[in-house]
């Protein structure tokens, strides 16, 4: 029997209002309101350069997903352009909020928990590097930095992939917490 399961990739993140508050006045408390940035743009277009990945994003996950820091392909290169905004079930971000952990993954299509997805459907992705931007001492996921290209990556790629978008994460926190 073949069974459709690209519900199983819509992970739930959490649209509860407290939280969305509570990672709203984190934001706040330190001048970030998820919209549009040049130091999360230039730590994105960093993120891409270093990982040769046609799209990066740094996502702050609130009653959508807002990415503060974007880079997107150049329009030459025929790919599809992003906006800064995004469902809060759509890509794999979520599961990364959810799980408070990184989710590296080289080919989207190797699990049929991950292969059926809006994004991928949209604009082709088949590889996903992502890490949570978590608030210290809160176990408080504000949301994440990820990286998605078009194309398979090898497997022992992931590693240094993943070194290259928890330093970018990192370096997001930290500018968060010097702001």
């Amino acid at each position: 029997m073949t069974s459709d399961h690209r519900d199983l990739v819509l992970a739930a993140l959490s649209q509860d209002p407290a939280m969305i508050r509570t990672r709203k006045e984190l934001l706040a408390r330190h001048g970030v309101s998820g919209e549009a940035d040049s130091l999360f743009d230039s730590i994105a277009d960093r993120l891409a350069e270093e990982t040769g990945f046609p799209y990066s994003m740094v996502n702050f996950t609130l009653e959508r997903q807002r990415f503060a820091g974007l880079h997107n392909p150049t329009a030459e290169s025929g790919l599809p352009i992003v906006g800064r905004d995004m469902d809060p079930q759509h890509g794999w971000c979520p599961h990364v909020v959810n799980r408070k952990l990184g989710l590296p993954l080289h080919d989207v299509h190797a699990s049929r928990l991950y292969s059926g997805n809006p994004v991928v459907d949209a604009i082709g992705i088949t590889a996903y590097y992502g890490e949570p931007l978590i608030y210290p001492d809160t176990e408080i996921v504000l949301g994440t930095v990820c990286v998605i290209d078009q194309r398979v990556h090898e497997l022992k790629e992931s590693d240094d992939l993943m070194a290259i978008v928890e330093r970018a994460a990192a370096e997001t926190m930290a500018n968060i917490l010097a702001r």
